[in-house]
């Protein structure tokens, strides 16, 4: 049996415009990142035909640490449909390179059951991770500097909620402390870093409907608590705009293709323990536009995942 990789690369991949195209999606609204993958603009979401469409989801009863096929079964799921005659896409998270790089491996799929180029959607992919990481750690860097400068004027926050995010496994980064040095380094505190998935600019990111209602959310973050127990937000730290504008692409679902040529959307990766584990809502809605049938997963089992993404 060849591994998932010699399955992959075995695979002649089609050119992203003409997977677009067989699914009626307009060749010139396809913002291609390579040949093989691209961004869908979010405008082409008709909510009419998100109406007539079929939504199947795909849980599981109890996930193993390495996972639980619910992505190789949805994939297969879609791969049946399309051989039936339906006009089937399939939903999926991206991978986490923690978990990539650590016991679980990739999250693509397996055997003839892939969404393909399996490498790239793996490691880089469009940097939708990335960005999501530069706009948390942003927040974070512009919080600091801000008690930095207010602090001659007496303010201060009790308590800071808002940690860091990288996407690796870094056990030696979990609990931190910054600002060591000398005082132009910033305030002395705690801190620490989460891995990306847990980011909540991630579950933002999949919850949102628009880039007006990513910037909505983006505001209302709480950040962390003044001394008189009342919140301090993005809002009113002033910089949800240049927060939005770094996830203005990240917004976009990303199209590929299954092992048969057939159209997928791989769009946010929120972890099921700590957010909702689901695909964003938008990539949903966008297959929802153009599929009759769309097939996606939820994270972890019945009991997490699915709980969250039916609620």
């Amino acid at each position: 049996m060849k591994s998932d990789i010699e399955i992959a690369r075995s695979i002649e991949l089609k050119k992203i415009k003409q997977v677009a195209e067989s699914v009626e999606i307009p060749r010139d609204e396809v913002e291609n990142y390579g040949r093989y993958i691209a961004k869908i603009p979010t405008h082409l979401i008709d909510e009419e035909k998100v109406k007539k469409s079929n939504l199947i989801l795909v849980t599981a009863i109890t996930a193993t640490k390495a996972g639980i096929g619910k992505t190789t079964v949805s994939i297969g799921l879609a791969l049946g449909l399309n051989k039936i005659g339906k006009k089937a896409i399939v939903a999926l998270r991206e991978p986490s390179l923690g978990p990539c790089f650590g016991m679980k491996g990739g999250a693509a799929g397996g055997g003839y059951a892939q969404v393909l180029p399996m490498e790239k959607i793996n490691l880089h992919f469009t940097g939708d991770f990335h960005a999501i990481t530069s706009a948390h750690n942003m927040i974070s860097a512009l919080l600091d500097n801000y008690l930095y400068q207010h602090q001659a004027d007496g303010f201060g926050l009790k308590e800071i909620i808002w940690r860091r995010v990288l996407d690796v496994n870094d056990r030696s980064l979990r609990s931190i402390v910054t600002g060591l040095g000398p005082s132009t380094n910033g305030i002395t505190e705690e801190s620490g870093f989460d891995i990306t998935p847990a980011s909540e600019i991630m579950a933002i990111l999949c919850l949102a409907t628009s880039l007006d209602d990513l910037r909505r959310r983006i505001e209302n973050i709480i950040l962390g608590f003044r001394f008189d127990g009342t919140p301090f937000t993005v809002k009113e730290l002033g910089v949800a705009g240049a927060i939005t504008v770094l996830l203005k692409d990240a917004i976009n679902p990303n199209l590929v293709q299954t092992t048969e040529g057939t159209a997928a959307f791989v769009h946010g990766g929120p972890f099921a323990n700590i957010a909702h584990g689901c695909n964003s809502i938008l990539a949903t809605k966008m297959a929802m536009t153009f599929g009759d049938y769309v097939v996606t997963e939820a994270g972890f089992g019945a009991d997490l995942g699915a709980e969250k993404f039916y609620n």
